[in-house]
């Protein structure tokens, strides 16, 4: 995978951002993104410290999701806050993690995030609604380590 850097194009960022936009349509959960060229540990460790530096839990409802990314490593990580693991079974994110990953085999990097995105919005809905006082309480910006 390229690095961080040059993993994305400024269109593709815009068009992820534009599906994170259309994904919190239909839920009050937060999604972000994370791109870096290696966790340097434990992938799913630096997701939760990035989760954490992010402050994804400055949540009403603690319903923040991470999908980050470390692009030499070829490794990714969904991860939920508390409101969202208090709510779901162990396997929720399993349906979101197959498709991202499906497209990555296929270098398709753009597309699985963006796939991502829209099914943990679907996902997300079923628990966390979105509601008519909703308000965009994280950046929807990519953020890069």
């Amino acid at each position: 995978m390229p690095k961080a850097n040059q993993f994305l194009s400024e269109q593709d960022e815009l068009e992820i951002i534009e599906a994170i936009q259309q994904a919190e349509l239909n839920t009050s959960g937060e999604i972000r993104i994370h791109i870096e060229d290696s966790a340097q540990k434990d992938a799913y460790e630096r997701a939760l410290e990035v989760f954490n530096t992010l402050k994804m839990y400055n949540t009403q409802q603690r319903n923040g999701v991470l999908l980050y990314i470390a692009t030499q490593d070829h490794k990714f990580v969904i991860c939920g806050d508390e409101g969202i693991n208090n709510a779901v079974a162990d396997d929720f994110w399993d349906c979101t993690r197959d498709v991202i990953a499906t497209h990555f085999k296929q270098q398709e990097f753009k597309e699985g995030i963006i796939a991502g995105i829209l099914n943990a919005g679907e996902q997300l809905k079923q628990f966390f609604p979105w509601q008519t006082d909703d308000t965009n309480e994280l950046s929807n910006e990519i953020s890069k380590g």
